[in-house]
């Protein structure tokens, strides 16, 4: 499953296709996902692959609202930036997420980080320290949409799981 979505991403990014291309591109793509499955991720199997790939409408939502939520947060902080009315007050926030795993909580500290005037500095368990360039950014962190749709998420990988 991930050889067959490396080869397709070597012929997308070649831009066009010939034979020797793809000869190359599948050696490439198959040693790269051996590697991978042996030495990085050796509990990705090919279940938790199909799973991953059932779970991709949910996924590309879920980058659908990380770009959209990017776009309103840099037109927020442009405004700070481009009217001298307001004076920008940084502030260091702290907040918890009521989420169970480690990987949705990585992906909230990363989406976070993603989005314009705010980076998260900490995170310990389900508490995070968030960097936010103005106090007025912090209004937002707590019961996110980000933090809705992976608690979302992670309740249909946990539908999956045998208990």
């Amino acid at each position: 499953m991930v050889a067959l979505a490396l080869f397709l991403l070597w012929i997308l990014f070649n831009g066009k296709f010939t034979w020797e291309l793809a000869a190359f591109g599948a050696a490439i793509s198959f040693a790269l996902a051996w590697f991978t499955q042996r030495f990085i991720a050796p509990d990705f199997t090919m279940k938790k692959q199909w799973a991953a790939v059932r779970h991709l409408p949910e996924l590309m939502r879920y980058g659908a609202l990380l770009v959209k939520e990017i776009a309103l947060a840099t037109f927020s902080v442009m405004r700070l930036i481009l009217t001298d009315s307001d004076e920008v007050v940084p502030k260091l926030a702290t907040f918890k997420a009521d989420l169970k795993t480690a990987p949705a909580r990585t992906a909230l500290a990363d989406s976070i980080t993603l989005t314009p005037g705010t980076i998260t500095v900490h995170l310990q368990d389900d508490e995070y320290l968030v960097h936010c360039l103005d106090e007025s950014l912090e209004e937002g962190l707590h019961g996110s949409s980000f933090e809705t749709m992976l608690k979302s998420i992670e309740a249909s990988f946990e539908k999956e799981q045998p208990a």
